[in-house]
């Protein structure tokens, strides 16, 4: 057997008694580094959407082996190249780069990641402003030699310009044409249309027919386009970026004299002591030595409710301190916190493309070199074959090029794929992909694992059954004896509910295990035992009413735990693990949301899987099943309603996640193997997030068909509208304008989105 299946089996709560297993080696082996499986990393200049990302991906793809051995980050401006990569120089890829008139260097693990190309952008707002200024100008140059405004804007091929004014309109396309026509040049090179060609080749026809003012017009609206789309970008990177802002950047060190010193964060080493006072910022991962308080985890977990912390709680990077001092053992350095795997993760994501960004980079890579023979054919057909003047047809050739520019349409995908990626992470959802983001909208089938998802995985007493004159504090001073250094779950829900008691445990001396069967050990000068209901019959002390007993209990899910001595049972203590409070609430409000099946996998006995499933709500329960099982469950579920999701916790059922559609991670806060088996990851236990995450992703895939509907339409309106002579140049690229900056808009509307997050889930239904 596996040792991930022997961790699955051993998970069963009616061999809790027995197993003591240690899950910390495993978990180990299953994480690993986000930026592992990566051979050479560059910053890219110039990159600023995924038309360019195109563009790299035809020229670089050939000497890497493929395009798919290369992954894009378009906020940071980074490159990124798959170890499994053919042989390649850094030199050959930045010379490749260069050629598609962007340029690169190499990106070192220990650089800051510094904000994509923030300094060419400022340029580019620059000169896209002088580009309007200079447009104005010239038509007031114009006007005022001419003597009205009419005749500036009169309509008319190879019309009379003024010197000045020609002068101002020049300047307006040198400063609007600045980063267009080098990455013009170079696709005409490559012979390869892009729209910096298009639009290259759209202001040259202009002025050859003598249309300063056309021609102005369209290399400031192109260049204005270009800002935008740097804005909108920028934009998305800076909900990213606001993720980096949360954690402080230095932390107050103690050391033991009590003497305190402020160090930056990046320098604490895991173990140092620091101090967080109230209202204070956590700078890192961390126990809590000493005091107490109240901390908002809303920032990592989206949880709305401050979480009480005392002494030994866990403490996250990044969350708010309450109105107590802090006293914290780091337990992570500063790079390898919750938080920074979260950033990582987020920005890794947009390399992993959805299936509507793939379609339109498809649907681009067609449409644009289709319209630019349109184009050709709309200026020679007509004139050749039909006698019309040249030069309208010329004029309309150069309409259609302009409308051939995809712009809107190409950006309008990642912008709201990038902003719903970066609501999913302030709600505490961690979505690792475009691919990921769009798939929850499509499931009809979600698979639960049972411990640790659908129940809270911590096993609490849940009544004491004293036998042969025994009261109950007798029964539970006996138990937490025998359990009392035992780090086994029943051992402290023992312990635990003992202390709520007022029953302080004294310590069994001679404590024995016996794995697989239970424990013995001596108390107050005499020998008891404690195990499960297996044992108790291995010891043939079991009588007619305390099997009936044991069996009526572990009927109704609960784990027997038995203690006797030599000569009889002392009692019974009946263990279970809770139901999550909202389980049943959310499983009605998925079926509202339109799954159709909801379905337990469980690695436990049917008893007890049937009583929780009961207790939920669930369609079908299966149990008993080791990992190989539930891999088999999945696959068949996913043959019979296609697009499935399995809920787990992200390392005993890696398998089975692997194998469903969507693999989603419960409880991820603080487990980096659960963040990294998972598809997406719920960072906090609120399984609410769950119909939240199905509406956010059809939200998305909404406002993705919203933009590519109203962006094709704008497209076929001036294609209309140039075959009978009514579109302009001028109109054409402020149509596409304002369809860009609509569709951004549209898109970064998901920024906003957290509105139901709370009223997705019905009101939950409290548990046993």
């Amino acid at each position: 057997m596996s040792p991930v299946q022997e961790h699955s089996r051993n998970r069963s709560e009616t061999e809790l008694a027995c197993c003591h297993t240690d899950d910390a080696p495993l978990a180990t082996r299953l994480v690993r580094d986000p930026a592992a499986g990566y051979r050479l990393a560059f910053k890219i200049e110039g990159m600023d959407c995924a038309e360019e990302v195109a563009v790299l991906r035809r020229e670089i793809g050939p000497l890497v082996g493929g395009g798919d051995r290369l992954s894009f980050d378009i906020l940071n401006g980074k490159m990124l190249i798959a170890a499994d990569a053919g042989p390649v120089s850094a030199e050959a890829i930045r010379a490749a780069v260069a050629r598609t008139g962007m340029s690169a260097e190499e990106f070192r693990a220990d650089q800051k990641a510094e904000p994509a190309d923030d300094r060419r952008r400022r340029i580019q707002t620059v000169l896209t402003a002088a580009s309007g200024l200079f447009v104005a100008l010239g038509v007031v140059l114009h006007a005022w030699i001419a003597g009205n405004f009419g005749v500036a804007f009169g309509e008319g091929v190879g019309r009379s310009v003024p010197i000045p004014a020609m002068a101002a309109y020049t300047l307006a396309i040198a400063f609007g044409s600045r980063y267009v026509v080098i990455k013009a040049w170079y696709a005409a090179r490559r012979l390869r249309p892009d729209m910096n060609l298009l639009m290259t080749i759209a202001v040259a026809g202009a002025i050859m027919i003598g249309d300063w003012l056309e021609a102005a017009t369209v290399a400031f609206l192109f260049a204005l386009s270009l800002a935008l789309e740097g804005w909108s970008v920028g934009r998305a990177r800076r909900a990213i970026a606001a993720l980096l802002e949360l954690a402080p950047p230095t932390a107050r060190l103690v050391d033991d004299a009590g003497v305190e010193r402020e160090v930056p964060a990046a320098e604490v080493p895991v173990g140092a002591r620091f101090i967080v006072k109230p209202g204070e910022r956590i700078p890192l991962d961390g126990r809590v030595v000493a005091g107490s308080s109240a901390v908002n985890q809303a920032p990592i977990t989206g949880e709305s409710v401050p979480v009480s912390k005392q002494p030994d709680s866990e403490v996250f990077a990044g969350t708010i301190n309450g109105d107590g001092a802090l006293d914290i053992a780091s337990t992570k350095r500063a790079d390898d916190t919750t938080l920074a795997h979260i950033i990582k993760l987020v920005e890794s994501a947009q390399g992993r493309r959805s299936r509507s960004e793939q379609w339109v980079e498809r649907f681009a890579r067609v449409y644009t070199p289709a319209v630019m023979a349109l184009a050709i054919a709309v200026a020679a057909i007509p004139p050749l074959a039909l006698g019309g003047p040249w030069d309208m047809w010329f004029y309309r050739a150069l309409v259609l090029l302009v409308i051939a520019c995809p712009c809107a349409l190409v950006i309008s995908t990642p912008v709201s794929i990038v902003a719903a990626l970066a609501t999913a992470a302030r709600a505490g959802v961690l979505v690792k992909g475009g691919a990921y983001l769009e798939l929850p909208a499509r499931l009809r089938a979600i698979a639960f694992d049972k411990t640790g998802t659908l129940t809270a995985g911590r096993p609490v007493v849940l009544a004491i059954h004293p036998f042969n004159g025994h009261s109950e504090d007798e029964l539970l001073a006996r138990a937490a004896a025998l359990e009392a250094r035992s780090g086994h779950p029943l051992a402290r829900a023992i312990i635990e509910f003992a202390s709520s008691r007022g029953v302080q445990p004294i310590p069994a001396e001679d404590v024995q295990i016996f794995p697989g069967k239970g424990v013995t050990g001596k108390f107050q000068g005499r020998d008891f035992w404690l195990g499960s209901h297996r044992y108790l019959e291995e010891r043939a002390q079991e009588t007619a009413e305390l099997h009936d007993r044991a069996e009526g209990l572990e009927r109704q899910g609960r784990t027997v735990v038995v203690i006797g001595n030599e000569s009889h049972v002392c009692g019974l203590i009946a263990i279970a693990d809770t139901v999550r409070p909202e389980a049943a609430g959310l499983m009605r409000a998925l079926r509202g949301a339109g799954i159709e099946h909801l379905v337990m996998l469980t690695g436990d006995n049917r008893a007890t899987a049937d009583s929780i499933g009961n207790q939920v709500g669930i369609d079908e329960v299966k149990a008993e099943l080791l990992p190989a099982d539930k891999v088999a469950a999945v696959e068949a579920l996913v043959r019979r309603y296609g697009a499935i999701a399995m809920v787990g916790d992200g390392v005993n059922d890696a398998p089975a996640m692997a194998s469903a559609s969507l693999g989603i991670a419960m409880g991820a806060v603080g487990s980096d193997a659960a963040i990294e088996a998972a598809d997406i990851a719920l960072m906090s236990d609120d399984l609410s997030r769950l119909p939240w995450l199905v509406a956010h992703s059809r939200r998305t895939l909404a406002v993705i068909r919203q933009n590519i509907v109203f962006s094709l339409a704008v497209k076929m309106t001036f294609v209309v509208l140039t075959f009978v002579g009514l579109a302009s140049l001028w109109g054409a690229i402020a149509a596409d304008v304002g369809a860009s900056l609509l569709v951004v808009t549209n898109g970064l509307r998901l920024l906003h989105s957290q509105a139901e997050l709370h009223s997705t889930a019905e009101t939950p239904v409290a548990a046993e």
